[in-house]
């Protein structure tokens, strides 16, 4: 009687432990999120001797046949520029925007979009989804820059670096427009 119920005893623990038994239950999946339909990418500015000075992150939506400024962005109201979260400006040094003088720190990169120009502004305040909370009690800079052609259509929201002699224009396009923003090293 003891060995059948001893056999009974290790025939169950034989079977709870099978190796077999055990992948099933690890077999499910690791909950990935999806991929954005706007992915999140980032544009660095480096100087002559290689050193980070600048870099932006910012989401990039997709035209997807779309008519973007003036419809899906309007004109005259702030916009995120980008997708999800608002784009997010780092200055590793201080740098001038134009004529002032920017303090190196993390800005939020905000946008007024109009036909002839945009408005570019760096705000205090991070970490902010969209521009739902944006103040222009805290806005760093506000500068204009003029509206450009695209020599082609954008198809994702883009930007870049370009560099120049004393510093480097920060390029932002999508569909058939894009503007320069100009950053300027301090001597």
């Amino acid at each position: 009687m003891r060995k059948i119920f001893l056999l009974a005893v290790i025939a169950i623990f034989t079977l709870q432990s099978n190796p077999v038994n055990a992948q099933e239950k690890t077999k499910e999946a690791p909950s990935f999120n999806k991929v954005d339909v706007s992915p999140m990418d980032l544009v660095v500015y480096k100087n002559e001797a290689e050193e980070v000075v600048a870099r932006v992150i910012y989401s990039r939506p997709l035209k997807r046949d779309r008519e973007i400024f003036g419809k899906l962005v309007p004109y005259n109201e702030v916009w995120r520029t980008g997708a999800n979260e608002a784009t997010e400006l780092t200055l590793y040094k201080d740098m001038k925007v134009a004529d002032a003088v920017v303090e190196a720190g993390t800005y939020t990169l905000y946008t007024i979009p109009g036909e002839k120009e945009w408005t570019v502004i760096l705000n205090n305040r991070t970490n902010t989804w969209g521009a739902y909370e944006y103040s222009d009690q805290e806005d760093r800079v506000r500068i204009k820059v003029p509206v450009r052609n695209a020599p082609s259509t954008i198809e994702s929201f883009s930007m870049a670096f370009v560099t120049k002699t004393d510093g480097a224009d920060l390029l932002m396009g999508w569909d058939n427009k894009y503007v320069e923003v100009p950053f300027k090293a301090i001597q």
